[in-house]
């Protein structure tokens, strides 16, 4: 097209040159320099073929987030001349996006998404174990070997942890010392406890103006996710031997407790699918939610504080862990990402990245440099969420657990709209093992 263009501009001006030695002269000027714009474009087609352009498809929320994401990859940019990485957001639905470019054999080279898909991947043979090159990287023995493990699956790792966090229970201290509230509830009875003192009704019409807890109504991931906790606190679990697994007691006692939440009437339901929003507890309607330090919270004005996840045999939370996945396409572009993926493992890069977004860093240095510690210092509810590490557990990451979750997560709903634990977490096992070996 700037051939086009230029040959256009030479036959125009031309067109205009009357006189005929001026006519001489100017075709050797135009000649020359045509010769020239030829030469700077066969070096920059030679530069272009020398640089590789990687695609890196992410949805990092919020966008503040974002920001502190896309600065780090545009850092590695500019020292690495040779590879190029473009960030790409790619909104809701992601995954229905990524398996279409997956079966077109158009993927990404990178992509930043959830653990709890590796099996789903795996299977469709679009990502590359990363085992035997994370064992020649020195910087291996920096990285938490629990965060390397969760990310293993029939003995082969198939990602890298982007960053890793907790679920705790965000607080306002205010409302508690209004309400005579003392200590910060360990078990889930006394979290019960908190949540009716912390309902009140002002005005007498049995319409709270202010509710003792959030929590997440709808069939998502967000609600499988916050309701996960409670499950493992409970001593309880969803897979055995790589099978669905959801009616055994804990479940169903941890399903229970949420319902009698709501029965007492201290419990806020979110919108549908909006359990992660923040509006509620911001301006006061609710005093309790559950959430992670990437919450906007903490970049509020609102006074609070974080507590761990109360527990009923065993104290334990959920692991928030994100990844990168090394996508199937070329030796060269393979090599290219994998370069990528060890800057992201870097202390320096994890550093900058923890202390930009409230996430905790997988590179124990980063962790233990002098700017994160000063950043703790200013954000101490951290200091709950670094506690909680050896107690939080995964999410099962096997090929079926899309649909696991998706049946989970409608019985988390039909419980929190009034069907029984057992009948609803029953029903959702029935529909799994018609379907699962079909997976």
């Amino acid at each position: 097209m700037k051939f086009t263009l230029f040959k256009s501009q030479i036959q125009k001006t031309f067109r205009q040159t009357t006189h005929s030695a001026w006519r001489f002269s100017l075709v050797g000027i135009i000649l020359s320099i045509f010769l020239m714009f030829l030469y700077g474009c066969q070096g920059t087609f030679q530069n272009n073929d020398r640089v590789i352009n990687l695609s890196l498809w992410q949805s990092v929320n919020p966008p503040a987030n974002r920001d502190v994401f896309n600065k780090l990859v545009n850092k590695f940019n500019q020292t690495h001349t040779d590879i190029q990485v473009e960030s790409i957001f790619i909104g809701q639905p992601q995954l229905p996006k990524i398996l279409t470019a997956v079966v077109g054999n158009t993927p990404p080279d990178i992509l930043s998404f959830d653990p709890q898909l590796t099996g789903q991947f795996m299977e469709l043979g679009a990502i590359r174990p990363l085992e035997e090159w994370l064992d020649k990287l020195p910087l291996k023995s920096e990285i938490s070997p629990n965060l390397l493990e969760e990310l293993k699956l029939d003995g082969h790792l198939w990602s890298i942890p982007l960053y890793t966090s907790n679920l705790g229970i965000f607080y306002r201290p205010k409302l508690f010392q209004a309400a005579g509230i003392t200590q910060i509830p360990k078990t889930w009875e006394e979290l019960r406890e908190v949540a009716k003192k912390l309902t009140i009704d002002r005005n007498g019409d049995n319409k709270p103006e202010q509710y003792g807890m959030l929590l997440p109504l709808g069939k998502g991931e967000w609600t499988v996710f916050s309701w996960f906790p409670f499950l493992l606190g409970a001593g309880g679990e969803v897979v055995t031997n790589n099978r669905p697994n959801l009616t055994n007691q804990a479940a169903i006692s941890a399903l229970q407790f949420w319902q009698n939440l709501i029965k007492d009437g201290s419990v806020m339901l979110s919108p549908p699918e909006r359990g992660y929003e923040e509006d509620a507890f911001i301006t006061g309607r609710v005093a309790m939610q559950i959430t992670g330090p990437w919450t906007y919270i903490m970049k509020s004005n609102v006074d609070y504080q974080v507590f761990p996840i109360p527990a009923s045999v065993e104290p334990a939370t959920v692991t928030a862990t994100g990844i990168l996945y090394l996508m199937k396409t070329t030796p060269a572009r393979e090599k290219a990402a994998l370069k990528f993926l060890e800057y992201v493992l870097s202390e320096d890069f994890q550093k900058e990245w923890s202390v930009g977004t409230g996430f905790l860093p997988v590179n124990i240095k980063a962790g233990q440099s002098e700017a994160f510690k000063e950043f703790i210092s200013k954000k101490p509810v951290l200091k709950v969420f670094m506690e909680q590490i050896s107690v939080a557990l995964p999410r099962p990451i096997i090929a079926g657990y899309s649909r696991l979750s998706d049946s989970l997560g409608r019985a988390i709903e039909a419980t929190l709209l009034g069907e029984s634990a057992e009948k609803a977490l029953k029903a959702a096992q029935e529909r799994l093992e018609l379907i699962w070996d079909d997976k």
